[in-house]
């Protein structure tokens, strides 16, 4: 019998009663957090359980949200469960003052580069990491690009037309 959502939140109600929480079911794919202290705890959990097998990390990103106060910074884990095809969603949230999110490099290999990228991108400290070191971007850089802290672009350049990038008063196909 394939493995379905309820069956997996009911797994994680009953090791994490309280702290697993959020469950939603966005495009048929179950989405849950818990507190950034337990990722360890509930990814070794849903990596070793021998009726879940989430055993490979397909991806782990994250996303700034600068209006959550103290919640600032999500890492959303995507994990597969080869045997019975089926995919989670987990995320744990950090303030940005402190973007402190444990490892898990000793759970899923794959996590080492994505959480470098991670890290290199949104300035997530992921403690315990081998070697957390930016991966795509120079050493100097002194900020992190995708975090939502800049203007999509300059309101002062001057030498760009506004009417060539569909901004402005004329219709360019008329």
């Amino acid at each position: 019998m394939a493995l379905t959502n309820e069956q997996i939140k009911l797994r994680l109600q009953e090791k994490f009663p309280e702290e697993v929480t959020g469950f939603e079911e966005p495009f048929g794919m179950l989405t849950f957090s818990a507190p950034k202290e337990l990722n360890l705890k509930v990814l070794q959990f849903l990596y070793d359980d021998t009726e879940l097998k989430f055993q490979f990390l397909t991806t782990l990103c994250a996303v700034h949200y600068p209006e959550k106060m103290g919640e600032e910074l999500t890492v959303v884990y995507h994990l597969h469960n080869l045997v019975d095809n089926v995919r989670i969603r987990f995320k744990v949230t950090t303030d940005i003052e402190k973007p402190d999110v444990f490892t898990i490099t000793n759970i899923y290999e794959a996590a080492n580069w994505l959480e470098r990228e991670t890290y290199d991108f949104y300035g997530i400290n992921f403690v315990g990491h081998p070697n957390l070191r930016r991966i795509l971007n120079v050493e100097e850089m002194d900020y992190f690009p995708m975090r939502k802290e800049f203007p999509l672009e300059d309101q002062t350049r001057r030498d760009k037309d506004d009417e060539m990038f569909g901004r402005g008063g004329s219709n360019f196909f008329n």
